[in-house]
């Protein structure tokens, strides 16, 4: 399907920044957890990961 990476890739994204937005708040509401921070961190690095591998 032409066009899935691009929009696949932009959706990861998306979910990288609602999960940083997310976690940001629950760390300033409820105190830091590492393991949120952790899982945000693999996150953003597969989100890297696709942007890196996407052909155009």
């Amino acid at each position: 399907m032409p066009g899935s990476t691009h929009t696949s890739t932009k959706a990861m994204g998306v979910l990288t920044v609602g999960a940083l937005v997310v976690v940001t708040a629950y760390s300033v509401a409820l105190g830091s957890n590492g393991w949120l921070w952790f899982g945000w961190v693999v996150l953003g690095l597969l989100t890297l990961a696709m942007i890196m591998t996407q052909s155009d």
